[in-house]
């Protein structure tokens, strides 16, 4: 139950993005040794690119079921098989991933493949604290601690303890990074920020770092991605959306959280990425979390600027993406429309950062 001010984390499936539902019953049933008996479905509406669904299949079972995004896909994104490999192992070792129960390609199924895992009930901050979080003084405050320290606990993770040793290839990482968002960005560019954006990719490139360092990274690590448990605000219960997870440098996963992350010192264009009640809350400053981040992991967080612009860089070329998918046709979410508008504050804030780190 929440109360009138929280997001509601369920809602009626939306239009056009209906599933051929009795289809997916049956194939479900037969392998996941559940008879369904007045099966239903509801949507959790509030992510931004794949869609995902519980579907209660009997009093005993609740599954979610995650699948693309409708439309044209970018060549290596929202890739459901990476997201079972990783949460049908990570959990052993990292219990805040939830169990991927099941992998199905035939996409004579639902249109597309699908990953199917275990529900976890709890609650995500969108707008509000949930009132079953609000337990003492300063939640919001802990919460934020929280959501750094667990990233923290998941770039601690060996790899090769939980199978995932081969997930991606650490060597060069950093370069592939820079190289793969610059293409993505030349397939759905606009044109107000091509010389920009070519002027901070040509700099990313030029000064790309050395870190020995190699971790899982969760790769999309942010507030709207992390679960609580009713009552415990000081610790993260679950992280949702793996299907870009592999193994690289852990900076540029923090740095992809702060550039979500609000501090006093944004400006009116880096505020757009969170709700304005988001930055309302009282969360820690980038200072308090890259403190909390670094007691937790024991890393030195030093030149941190060149993963600052380039986390930056990616989400420009990401919120144009879910811009392209609405004027495409691919969605009728009028959030997605929105996210083009937020487009070139984040190429700027890149430049800003690459001048104020004196990378050229």
């Amino acid at each position: 139950m929440t109360t009138p001010d929280e997001t509601p984390e369920l809602a009626p499936v939306r239009p056009g993005e209906e599933l051929d539902w009795d289809k997916l019953v049956a194939y479900l049933g037969g392998r996941l040794d559940v008879s369904p008996k007045g099966w239903s479905v509801q949507q959790f509406p509030n992510g931004s690119a794949n869609l995902t669904y519980l579907l209660t299949l009997s009093d005993d079972l609740k599954v979610v079921i995650r699948r693309p995004p409708l439309g044209e896909i970018a060549v290596g994104a929202h890739d459901m098989g990476r997201e079972h490999r990783v949460l049908s192992r990570l959990n052993k070792e990292f219990p805040r991933a939830p169990l991927s129960l099941l992998f199905c390609d035939d996409k004579s199924i639902i249109g597309s493949d699908f990953d199917v895992m275990e529900y976890r009930p709890g609650v995500v901050v969108w707008r509000t604290i949930p009132q079953v979080l609000q337990v003492g003084d300063n939640v919001a405050h802990r919460v934020g601690l929280a959501v750094a320290e667990a990233l923290g606990d998941l770039h601690l993770v060996d790899p090769e303890a939980c199978d995932l040793g081969d997930l991606g290839r650490p060597q060069g990482f950093l370069q592939r990074q820079v190289g793969g968002w610059t293409k993505r960005w030349n397939a759905v560019a606009s044109d107000g920020e091509t010389d920009l954006m070519a002027d901070a990719a040509k700099r990313l490139a030029n000064a790309i770092p050395e870190n020995p360092t190699v971790s899982i990274l969760h790769n999309d690590y942010q507030l709207s991605n992390v679960q609580f448990a009713a009552g415990k605000p000081d610790s993260v219960y679950s992280v949702f959306d793996w299907d870009m997870a592999t193994l690289g440098d852990p900076l540029l996963d923090f740095a992809t959280l702060l550039n979500y992350w609000p501090d006093p010192s944004d400006s009116e264009g880096s505020s757009g990425l969170y709700l304005p009640e988001v930055g309302a809350l009282g969360l820690p400053s980038h200072v308090e979390m890259t403190q909390q981040y670094a007691k937790t992991t024991g890393y030195d967080i030093g030149a941190f600027g060149w993963y600052q612009a380039f986390a930056s860089f990616r989400v420009a070329v990401i919120l144009q993406q879910l811009a392209a998918r609405y004027y495409r046709g691919e969605t009728t979410d009028p959030r997605m429309k929105q996210r083009g508008e937020l487009v070139r504050p984040q190429v700027l804030r890149a430049i800003e950062l690459l001048d104020l780190n004196g990378i050229h």
